[in-house]
């Protein structure tokens, strides 16, 4: 009679494999989570986790974790020259120290920090502080701190600058000038009114004897001459009416003609006999001639400028000459954004006056007021 082996399995085991040997295999671990949360390698199975010889057992982590590296003194003192470089910036910032925040210190300081902040994040225990300094000096650093400074130090007055400095920013005339030197010279209403004749005489001359026509250029103006000290003065300076022929001029001796008979008008109203800036006669540089006026050779140029003035009297006069036959695009594409809006040709001939430092008849007892508190 032959006798059945049972089987260790209870149902469905054919093919299973044979048990474990008693005690467990050789080296066989297994985990379990202790009541502290820490997985314990070899809980639970006979004689796991019990070192051999010469193997050190696990105690309380999974074998081969490596520990995490404690921050480098790298790291550390990028994040703390951050901290108390943006603390320091701060601290001027609420002193309203704007210029002291652009000095020479400040800058070598950041620069510091910043190297400090480079090294930090190239080093593989000092990267996650200096990401973190790096986030500070990116909020907190001379420009943005500066910039702000700025913003708020309108309602302050000018950082750096004294009351006695504040004062004379305020001086009505120009420093150098008496007050007699300008109360002497020719109003502004006397100067607009002496341009005009002028212009008009000279607008005649050439009419008659050359047959042009004259239309208006760029309108005049005024505007705030400086003091010398930092402010506004209460004179200004005037721009005539510039009036400009309705035809280009491109003729070579006819505009010597012009510029003759243009002349001989301001001879006849006290000026002195026009000088040609664009010749280089004058002794201006070649590449300066070139530059303003096209070339070296006032019969290639394309643009003419004669100058004159009633010395020592204020009024200074040019006579402008517009002639684009040489020109290669250039003084074309600067004339049209110079006369655009005001009607006056490309080519031309145009005359006008520019008198700096004048002060209006209205002004005068403003003037006189203003001036005696200095």
């Amino acid at each position: 009679m032959v006798t059945e082996e049972r089987s260790p399995y209870l149902g469905g085991t054919d093919g299973a494999p044979p048990p474990p040997p008693p005690g467990g295999y050789r080296g066989a671990q297994r985990m379990r989570v202790v009541a502290t949360g820490a997985v314990v390698p070899g809980a639970g199975v006979p004689g796991a986790g019990v070192p051999r010889a010469g193997v050190p057992g696990p105690v309380g982590a999974p074998a081969g974790a490596a520990p995490r590296p404690r921050p480098g003194g790298v790291g550390v003192a990028a994040l703390c020259a951050a901290i108390t470089f943006a603390a320091v910036l701060l601290i001027m910032w609420a002193a309203g120290a704007t210029a002291g925040i652009y000095g020479l210190v400040v800058l070598a300081l950041q620069l510091v920090v910043a190297v400090l902040v480079v090294t930090a994040l190239i080093t593989p225990r000092g990267r996650t502080l200096g990401a973190v300094a790096l986030a500070i000096a990116l909020l907190v650093n001379v420009g943005t701190i500066g910039a702000a400074s700025a913003v708020t130090a309108g309602s302050r007055g000018a950082p750096g600058v004294s009351p006695e400095q504040d004062r004379w920013a305020g001086y009505p005339g120009i420093r150098g000038e008496t007050e007699d030197d300008i109360l002497n010279r020719p109003s502004l209403e006397e100067t607009r009114d002496r341009a005009d004749e002028v212009l008009a005489a000279v607008r005649t001359r050439l009419g008659e004897e050359f047959g042009v026509d004259w239309v208006r250029g760029r309108t005049g103006g005024t505007r705030a001459e400086r003091n010398g000290y930092g402010g506004e003065s209460m004179l200004v300076e005037l721009t005539s009416q510039v009036w400009a022929t309705s035809e280009p001029v491109r003729d070579h001796e006819l505009k010597l003609a012009m510029m003759d008979a243009i002349e001989e008008v301001l001879l006849e109203y006290g000026f002195y006999g026009l000088v040609p800036l664009n010749d280089p006669a004058t002794g201006f540089d070649p590449d300066y001639l070139e530059r303003f006026y096209g070339s070296t050779d006032p019969r290639t140029q394309s643009e003419w400028e004669w100058y004159t003035d009633d010395y020592p009297g204020p009024m200074r006069f040019y006579a402008n000459i517009t002639d684009l036959s040489h020109d290669d695009g250039s003084f074309r594409a600067a004339r049209e954004v110079q006369i655009a809006g005001s009607g006056e040709p490309v080519e031309c001939l145009r005359v006008w006056f520019l008198v700096p430092e004048m002060l209006s008849e209205a002004d005068a007892e403003e003037f006189s007021r203003r001036m005696a508190q200095f």
